[in-house]
């Protein structure tokens, strides 16, 4: 079994082979907490959580991280705005966060660790790269990195850029490409307009720590590289982003760890994932042009939502609007209707103790070749044709065995077909019974040769969003979503 990986680094697709064999470590950027979180940012986490799924089938070891930024500037000032504290706020979001993803059919990461837990690895990390001339302190007040207000005045501690001979061949850009200033107000006290920010001063109503440099927070940049060294060590096999996060966060991350690895790089692979655009913008709520997970989940199955994030490969932009949710809700639904006559077990964790023996090889084929879910999707839609082709009941069954194995790499058909389709009875917004005996009372009819009783109580099934289906088993129903 053979993964083939996009690196970002060598802008090739290449064999994926990790440092230590049998084990994988993989770090993946997570979100900063100050706000419910917009449907863009699910995609790395639905697209990583299937290369997840695909690489502990290859390897007995696999070491997932996705970190929860819970110090930064954004949250400040969302607290500020809010009237609550600050560390309530970051721990109410990053709750509503892993609620969301979860309801993607996200599993949980290994480790989920958070900035403001490792700071004494950041100061050390600081203090590394001073002690290799790779940074320096200077007094100061300086423009935020992120959210362009002014910070504090006081000591900050800054990455001189020009120090790190191969700093921007992550992304490609020499130090003359790059544009002085463009997320950084150019402070003076900067030996070079390029340099980053790795720890700050907080006022006594902001976040801070104590430090050598006294009290203070981290910048962005150096708190995922401190998290990386402290749970995964010094060189990991694999760091997952967005592609918005390449330049200047992962370009700042690696400059910090290759200089505090005395020049050896810390990442093997680095992958990143597109966009999510409303219209030919990306989504993003600078812009103000986002819809929210949960928002989605108001009128849309979970399922659906991660459907339509897998229908585009993984690295490129994927269009969000109404006409990709339908079609994402028909494909699931014929999906399960392809389930509708097995026993009505669902895609488990059991999947996740079989061998790749299990899975289906042009699913497993198309997840291996640089995760193309779209085409790993086709290749679900295949199986189903072939059960509803099927000749008979063994070969149907044998199929959606295949079936729901590939489900359940890609994290989809998690539920019997009769709870999709007639929706779960906790939530139902249909009484399950009173549908059942208004089904009774028209077969009762029907037999009578009644049909225009029978003709009325579909009537009344159809008001209720309840659509009928005649099959040679007897009539079996569905909830009608609206799309």
């Amino acid at each position: 079994m053979e993964i083939h990986l996009h690196n970002t680094q060598s802008g090739v697709k290449e064999r994926f082979e990790p440092l230590r064999p049998g084990e994988v470590s993989i770090y993946v950027c997570g979100p900063t907490v100050y706000d419910l979180v917009h449907i863009g940012n699910a995609l790395p986490a639905v697209a990583f959580d299937v290369l997840v799924r695909l690489l502990r089938l290859a390897y007995p070891k696999v070491k997932y991280v996705r970190n929860i930024t819970d110090v930064d500037d954004k949250i400040n000032a969302a607290a500020a705005r809010a009237g609550r504290p600050i560390g309530e706020l970051a721990a109410a979001y990053a709750e509503e966060y892993r609620q969301d993803i979860a309801a993607l059919g996200v599993a949980e990461p290994d480790v989920e660790p958070r900035a403001t837990e490792h700071i004494a690895e950041i100061i050390r990390m600081i203090e590394a790269l001073i002690e290799r001339g790779h940074a320096y302190a200077a007094g100061g007040a300086a423009r935020d990195e992120t959210d362009g207000k002014g910070g504090e005045t006081g000591i900050h501690v800054l990455f001189h850029v020009p120090s790190d001979p191969a700093y921007g061949t992550l992304c490609k850009r020499s130090l003359d490409e790059m544009r002085d200033g463009a997320r950084v107000e150019v402070a003076p006290y900067k030996k070079d307009p390029k340099d980053f920010v790795l720890w700050k001063p907080s006022s006594t109503d902001l976040p801070g720590w104590e430090s050598p440099w006294g009290r203070g927070r981290p910048g962005w940049h150096i708190e995922c590289s401190a998290m990386i060294r402290a749970h995964l060590g010094t060189v990991i096999d694999i760091h997952g982003g967005g592609s918005d996060l390449a330049f200047p966060h992962h370009e700042n991350e690696s400059a910090q760890s290759r200089c505090v690895n005395d020049g050896a790089a810390s990442v093997r692979y680095w992958m990143h994932n597109g966009m999510l655009t409303l219209g030919a913008a990306k989504m993003s709520k600078s812009l103000g042009n986002i819809v929210t997970i949960r928002e989605l989940l108001a009128d849309h199955d979970g399922e659906t939502l991660r459907y339509a994030l897998l229908s585009g490969h993984y690295r490129q932009s994927l269009v969000w609007n109404d006409a990709l949710l339908a079609q994402a809700q028909a494909s699931v639904d014929a999906l399960y209707q392809a389930l509708r006559d097995g026993d009505g077990t669902p895609a488990s964790s059991a999947h996740a103790q079989a061998s790749a023996d299990a899975f289906p090889a042009t699913v497993l084929d198309a997840l291996c070749d640089d995760l193309n879910t779209p085409k790993a999707l086709a290749a679900l839609h295949g199986l189903a044709r072939d059960i509803n082709r099927a000749d008979d009941r063994a070969q149907a069954d044998a199929l959606r065995s295949q079936l729901l194995a590939g489900g359940w790499l890609l994290g989809l058909l998690s539920k019997p077909a009769a709870e999709h389709f007639q929706g779960d009875s906790t939530n139902a917004s249909v009484d399950a019974a009173h549908v059942e005996s208004l089904i009774e009372q028209r077969a009762a009819a029907r037999a009578a040769r009644d049909f225009a009783r029978a003709d009325a109580i579909r009537a009344e099934l159809a008001r209720l969003n309840v659509e009928l289906e005649d099959t040679r088993e007897g009539t079996r129903w569905r909830l009608v979503r609206n799309s």
